[in-house]
Parts: structure tokens; sequence; C-alpha cells
């Protein structure tokens, strides 16, 4: 009976769910934006963190979306926990600092004694870059407890062993060929009239879509390389940072990667315009094989030649197929990376480089 249901319902039941979960409105976003920019880099600390750093030196590891659960039908982490924590060894090992952009708890459907029982491991993992004053928390609408509750201090240091700030937005500073450059870290969610705190989407969540997820065992998001054209959320993102200078715009919420502004199916659109341009006839019929395995369906293709490239998007740790996305600053450079789990019969954790670009080309 419970697979017959899932035939006939998972498509429909998440297409309510995203009507219930997601509204995003232009002008809101853009306001929360600059408001939270300026209020972070005019150094109100309870706000956000602004962090100078040596781009030479100083590594960064943005991760977002882990929706940790209580192991049940509707946590949407289980299966990718082991590439998650693979992750987390080698940031640590190569003394990254760890920023959690967001929706790191699932506290819309679970409360913070089961999300702490059925996560050790992970956590212990993240108080290992606490312990080198390396982890920024940032909080998002799924793990809003973190900022509202007053006892969430208490319950946080319970769960590392010591006092965790929580922020709404980070700002890295630096210097790139004597310009100034920063890097707004934030969630994304705000500006989101569904999910900017909003009290009807986490009763609807808790009490409607979690049980259906548990019993029809849905996880609704697909591996990276399905959602082609940006969501209207990112597009809004992308809108505000285009209108910026010197600064480049990181988020989450979204689940959908996005590097220098386009999703993968935008970059691959724009890197076979170059190759053609370049009359590079086998790199373009390379490039062509790759977007006939992830062909668009329906859609018109925008113009992908104007994009400024300041707009990035971590993705999440929680897709159906056990993948993990994320953003990487190292090296003077900014890179997407996915870990998924190998073709071999082991099936270990491994890193994937998706995307890389200097950080000089974003100025």
């Amino acid at each position: 009976m419970r697979k017959f249901l899932q035939r006939l319902l998972s498509k429909r039941v998440s297409r309510i769910a995203d009507k219930y979960s997601s509204r995003p409105d232009k002008d809101r976003i853009h306001r929360a934006l600059t408001a939270l920019y300026n209020k972070i880099s005019s150094g109100q600390e309870k706000k956000g963190l602004l962090i100078p750093f040596d781009n030479a030196d100083q590594k960064f590891i943005i991760l977002s979306d882990q929706h940790k659960g209580a192991r049940n039908g509707s946590d949407d982490f289980a299966f990718c926990e082991k590439n998650y924590l693979a992750a987390l060894d080698y940031y640590n090992q190569a003394n990254y600092h760890f920023i959690s952009l967001g929706d790191s708890e699932e506290l819309w459907e679970n409360r913070i004694p089961a999300v702490a029982k059925h996560n050790v491991a992970g956590f212990e993992k993240e108080a290992l870059f606490l312990q080198r004053n390396a982890f920024t928390k940032v909080f998002g609408n799924h793990d809003l407890d973190w900022d509202n509750n007053p006892l969430a201090g208490i319950e946080l240091q319970k769960i590392y062993g010591q006092k965790v700030p929580i922020y709404e937005g980070v700002i890295l500073r630096t210097i790139v060929n004597s310009r100034p450059l920063d890097i707004f870290l934030t969630h994304g969610h705000q500006g989101d009239e569904l999910s900017d705190g909003n009290w009807f989407s986490k009763w609807f969540v808790a009490n409607i879509w979690a049980p259906l997820q548990a019993y029809l065992s849905i996880n609704p998001n697909t591996p990276a390389y399905e959602d082609h054209l940006k969501t209207d959320h990112n597009r809004f993102m992308y809108e505000w940072i285009a209108q910026q200078e010197n600064i480049v715009l990181v988020t989450g919420h979204t689940h959908q990667p996005v590097f220098q502004s386009m999703t993968q199916m935008e970059g691959l659109y724009r890197k076979l315009a170059v190759a053609k341009e370049a009359k590079n006839e086998t790199n373009a019929q390379l490039i062509e094989l790759e977007i006939q395995k992830k062909k668009l369906k329906g859609q018109t293709l925008p113009d992908f030649t104007g994009y400024k490239p300041t707009y990035f998007n971590s993705g999440c740790c929680c897709f159906n197929d056990g993948d993990i996305t994320g953003i990487e600053i190292a090296s003077t450079n900014i890179r997407l990376v996915k870990w998924e789990y190998g073709n071999d019969k082991k099936g270990l954790p491994g890193r994937v480089l998706l995307d890389e670009a200097s950080l000089v080309s974003l100025i």
C-alpha cells in the first residue's frame, strides 16, 4: 500500500509543499539584503561577523541546508551523512574555516533534543572546527529557533561543549589586486514571506508535510544537475548583487547550486557559446553531449552572456542521491564542489570539483 501511495502521491505532495514553503518577493528581498549588509558592514556584531582575511592563506568552506533530522522517514539528511562527515574531516585537516550557512538543523519538523540525539557524529566533527576558532554558525528559516528561542544558547552549549554565537550573516573582507572585495554570506530566506519566520509555513511543515513525508519516504531534493534554470528566488538574489560594486553574494535556502550567477546547465550553455565562437569544434561537441544528458524540456533559455559573475549558492547537503554541495574559498580562488559516493563496490565518499574561478575575475 505504501509503495502504491508513493507512486500516486509523491509528485502531488511535493508540489503542494513547494507552494506553501516559498513565496519570494523581489522588493522585500532587496530591502532585506541591503539592510543586513549595511548593519554587518557598520560593525553591528549582533547581526553578523565582519571577518577580514588574507585570500592567499586563509580558507573557507561554506555548507548549508543540511536539515539534520531525527532519522525518521522525513529526514532528508540521513542518506547524505557519510558524505558530510567525510567532507568535514577533509576540511578540518586542511585548516579550513567552516561557515554553516543556515538550515543546518531541521527544527520545523523536530525538537532540538531529538536532532541532537541522532546527529552526535556530525556535531562532534563540527565541534572540532569550533575548538580551532574556525566555526561560524548562521541561522536560516528552518533553524530560526537558534535565534528566537531564549534557551537556544543553553542547548547549543550542551551540543558543542562551549558557547556558540548565532548570526544572520557574515562578510568576508579581503583585498584583490589592490581593490577591496566583500564576500557577503547569508542563508537567503530574507524577504520570502512564507519562509522568513512565518508561523503558518512552520505549522504546515510540522503538521502536514512532515508526517506525509515520513510515511511516504519522500525527499524532494533532486540532484543538482536536474535544476536547470535558476529559481525565482535565486534570480532575485542575483538582481540585487548585480547592482552592487565589489561585493559577491553567497546564499543557500533554495537547494539549487549556483556558480558565478549560473546553474550548472546555464554554465554549460555559456561554455558552448564560447567554444563555438572560438571555433573549437571538439570542445563544443563534448559540451553538447553533456547538455543532451541533462536536456531542458520545454523551457525558454535566457541570454547567459550578460551575467555579472557575483552570485553563488551553496546548494544543499540533503540531495536524494546522497550528494552534498558547497562553496570553497581558498588559494585566491572560489570553487563549487560536491561530495558523492564512489561508483566502486565500497562507495566511499569523494570530493568532485564542479567549477572554479579566481577571486580577481569577480571584480
